[in-house]
């Protein structure tokens, strides 16, 4: 078992909360990735996980023991840092062997445990040689070696693959998730990289600035995300978000206004608002006609267009045909098959259907969701929306913070 829970977690360094209140449930066997930009708390919450470093509040919680001041050693978690940290004066068997000789573990036993490890990583052949005889993806299935070798309750795993080298990340990243299917084990995984969380976890947790921003599985985060922050964060190129202005029509309809564009969207009454318009790089398609239906329509003129191969990302200035820009939230992304048939200096009318827009709170950067019906205020808890409203005759729509 290992099953990992955090509640209302919380680190301070003198007036800086590092870790503010995340309550957080990672299922026994679950790859979760903690994923986030540097500086937002990640590392300081693995690190209080492990027992590396003390909460000032909250409680952590494996399985049901209460591990919160239990020192590392009595945790039963194995910890992958980033630098290796192995030990220069050991062979490779002799640093995976590690954690069973201050276990005094059997020696005949040790040895079979070590070269069924081993084994699994593909290390059998270099069992005898030192860390200066390794490459780095050989050094880091050491380290995981000597994590495996003590069949902890989970793994924590902070920026293992940092130190490699595009391809063998690649490659590295690969093995690490047929490992973690193999063993079924509960992986915590710290990392800056948002290919490494979409690829290997099975859930993903985004910090910004110590707190939880949206907690889902890769397609939830990607698809809904739950603020302007993990909207810019997730994707390459990001999602486009432009300040608009939400209103409703004299038929009744809501409509978004940004630079460029109006959109109609549904049927509904909420009072003006200002708010993000948000919509991803690869629903943009461009087009020299007009397209009939409720679509959003952006006016642009072309920037530059990047081969990347197989697809080619086009930056365009949102705005009238002259391509004057008049803010500087006006730049456009659009990502799709190469060719895309833009052309540098011309000017392109954007579209992407009404079911692809994303809107958020201008104020909160939460998102908007259009309820139908009155509905409570929900609980402040990280990854939900705020309602735009209800539009049900004679009331006022109902407006609540996440």
């Amino acid at each position: 078992m290992g099953r990992i829970r955090l509640d209302a977690l919380t680190r301070k360094f003198g007036d800086t909360s590092a870790v503010d209140r995340v309550s957080l449930d990672v299922a026994d066997g679950e790859f979760l990735a903690l994923l986030g930009p540097s500086g937002c708390g990640k590392t300081t919450l693995l690190r209080m996980v492990a027992g590396l470093l003390p909460p000032t509040s909250g409680r952590i919680m494996l399985d049901d023991d209460d591990i919160t001041h239990s020192p590392p050693r009595r945790r039963d978690l194995a910890m992958v840092f980033q630098s290796y940290a192995l030990y220069p004066h050991l062979t490779v068997a002799q640093n995976i062997a590690f954690p069973l000789r201050v276990r005094r573990t059997a020696k005949e036993v040790a040895r079979a445990r070590v070269r069924e490890v081993a084994a699994q990583l593909e290390l059998g052949e270099l069992l005898a040689r030192r860390p200066k005889e390794l490459s780095g993806g050989q050094r880091q299935r050491v380290a995981l070696g000597r994590a495996l070798v003590r069949e902890p309750r989970a793994f924590l795993m902070d920026e293992p693959l940092s130190n490699l080298d595009a391809k063998l990340r690649t490659a590295t990243r690969v093995e690490l998730a047929a490992l973690h299917r193999r063993l079924g084990s509960t992986f915590v995984y710290v990392t800056h990289d948002q290919v490494e969380a979409m690829t290997m976890a099975t859930r993903i947790a985004l910090l910004d600035g110590g707190r939880l921003e949206q907690v889902g599985t890769p397609t939830e985060v990607y698809d809904e995300p739950a603020s302007v922050f993990v909207a810019s964060f997730l994707g390459a190129p990001p999602m486009n978000l432009m300040p608009g202005k939400l209103s409703t029509t004299d038929a009744g309809l809501l409509r978004v206004d940004a630079e460029g564009t109006t959109a109609p969207l549904w049927p509904g009454r909420v009072p003006a608002r200002d708010v993000v318009l948000g919509v991803r790089p690869e629903h943009l398609t461009p087009t020299s006609a007009e397209t009939p239906g409720d679509i959003l329509r952006i006016r642009a003129v072309v920037e530059a267009v990047e081969n990347l191969g197989s697809e080619e990302v086009a930056l365009c200035r949102a705005g009238t045909a002259t391509g004057v820009p008049t803010g500087a939230a006006d730049r456009i992304a659009v990502r799709g098959p190469r060719p895309l048939g833009l052309v540098p200096g011309e000017p392109v009318t954007l579209t992407a259907p009404t079911d692809r827009i994303h809107l958020f709170d201008a104020g909160s950067g939460r998102r908007l969701v259009w309820r139908e019906q009155e509905a409570p205020r929900p609980e402040r808890t990280a990854g939900k929306s705020m309602p735009i409203g209800t539009g049900l005759p004679g009331t006022e729509p109902s407006l609540s913070a996440a």
